[in-house]
């Protein structure tokens, strides 16, 4: 038997707060991966400058840069599986209403993970800012 539609309704409001998170997380990714391809930019630049330069001191900064890049690189990653996770609670929401299945800690669990991936790829954005 299908959900009334006052159960879908139900489920659509208590998944509103989730399809923020992953629209806010689909954003960050988005400012992640401009921050990535910046620290690549840089990084490119210097490698081409030649060792007989004058601004091949300039070149010491790349140590540095390599770690920005995993930082930021860990970041997406962390970002991505909370999105993920997101994703997976809105789906068993809906596939536990649809089944008239209780869904409430199923949800609270991949919200907390969504959100803890969602810590950890802030915590790395905050540590790479502090470097760059």
């Amino acid at each position: 038997m299908a959900p009334s539609l006052n159960q879908l309704s139900s489920i659509i409001g208590s998944v509103a707060a989730p399809a923020f998170l992953l629209g806010a997380v689909a954003a960050f990714i988005s400012v992640l991966i401009s921050r990535m391809n910046r620290v690549i930019d840089r990084s490119q630049y210097l490698h081409k400058i030649p060792d007989s330069d004058e601004a091949s001191y300039l070149k010491e900064d790349i140590p540095r840069l390599k770690r920005r890049a995993q930082l930021l690189n860990r970041s997406v990653l962390y970002a991505t599986l909370s999105a993920i996770v997101t994703a997976l609670l809105v789906i068993v929401a809906f596939v536990s209403a649809m089944l008239h299945l209780a869904h409430e800690y199923g949800v609270a669990i991949f919200f907390i993970v969504a959100l803890t991936f969602f810590l950890l790829s802030l915590v790395d954005l905050a540590r790479e800012t502090r470097i760059g």
